[in-house]
């Protein structure tokens, strides 16, 4: 005999606001999130169309080389910087931030995809609940870069300060994997090991970017500016730099 099923929901414990800004950082680290991060392999591209970059081990060395040389010195240390200007309502120091990382992008492409990716996360937060009206009249007013418009959504979670660089690593390097398993191309199982690669590294890249002061950030990286100037007139691309 058949009978009748317990439907009873189970009881949970209430959310905590760790749990809520947690669940707000893997949104933000999402590539699904509709910023446009997936259409731009940051002269990746460009190397594998001049064999510098032609199998998986050499992918994974580019992009670590990448994670340690430019984002923990630049991108990173910006949004260690502009995470806590945003939570204290520093407004002159955003601007400086934001001033800085459009002045060093060496490339039309580069600086292109600061902007494009800053301006979509704007319009995302104008449509989310985190940012307060004040901060995102701020952030539309000083041509946002992605670095800056990031610090204010991941800010906003009111999650410590190394928990929001880990989710901008993080974002950056499913991206550029992604990356290279088209351009490259390899499989999804050798762009897994390059993630976990990626994961391992990031934690003191994070550190690194923790602890530079504004003399110590720079964005010093002639290859890639080359490949970028290069990727311009490529002949056939899939991405936007």
């Amino acid at each position: 005999m058949i009978t009748a099923m317990d439907t009873t929901i189970p009881t949970t414990e209430p959310q905590t606001p760790h749990d809520s800004s947690f669940m707000q950082l893997i949104w933000l680290a999402s590539p699904a999130l509709p910023i446009g991060g997936f259409s731009y392999s940051e002269c990746l591209e460009a190397a594998v169309d001049s064999a510098r970059v032609a199998t998986e081990s050499g992918a994974a060395e580019w992009l670590l080389e990448q994670l340690h040389l430019c984002l923990a010195r630049s991108d990173l240390a910006v949004v260690a910087q502009a995470v806590p200007a945003w939570q204290r309502a520093d407004y002159p120091r955003l601007a400086e931030l934001n001033a800085w990382v459009l002045q060093t992008r060496e490339s039309s492409e580069l600086r292109g995809q600061t902007e494009q990716m800053g301006r979509s996360l704007l319009e995302w937060l104008r449509n989310h609940t985190t940012a307060r009206a004040e901060q995102i009249n701020i952030l539309a007013a000083c041509q946002p870069t992605y670095p800056v418009a990031f610090a204010l959504a991941a800010g906003a979670c009111q999650a410590p300060l190394r928990d929001c660089l880990l989710t901008y690593a993080f974002g950056w390097a499913e991206n550029m994997v992604q990356a290279a398993i088209k351009s490259v191309p390899l499989g999804q199982s050798a762009g897994q090991r390059i993630l976990s690669a990626l994961t391992a590294a990031i934690p003191a890249a994070v550190d690194h970017a923790l602890s530079l002061t504004d003399s110590e950030r720079q964005a010093f990286s002639p290859m890639l500016a080359i490949l970028s100037a290069q990727h311009e007139v490529q002949y056939s691309r899939l991405f936007r730099s």
